[in-house]
């Protein structure tokens, strides 16, 4: 796969993430929604876990093509 493949999906998934992110902010609205805390927490958990992750997997392809073999 190219670089240039790999740009265009990232832009285009970022792009997506972001404006879902906007979305969820605007859960925020006291106005329209009622909530709690822990709600809230939960929702924030679940999104810095899954942020978490993808952040290990860029991490851990770096490290997987540098190993030689051992036995």
């Amino acid at each position: 796969m190219s670089n240039e493949k790999f740009k265009d999906l990232a832009v285009s998934r970022v792009n997506k993430a972001i404006n879902q992110i906007r979305l969820i902010g605007n859960l925020a609205n006291k106005n329209y929604y009622s909530y709690s805390d822990e709600e809230v927490k939960k929702i924030f958990s679940a999104l810095e876990s899954e942020l978490k992750s993808s952040k290990e997997k860029f991490k851990n392809s770096k490290t997987r093509g540098n190993k030689g073999f051992s036995l």
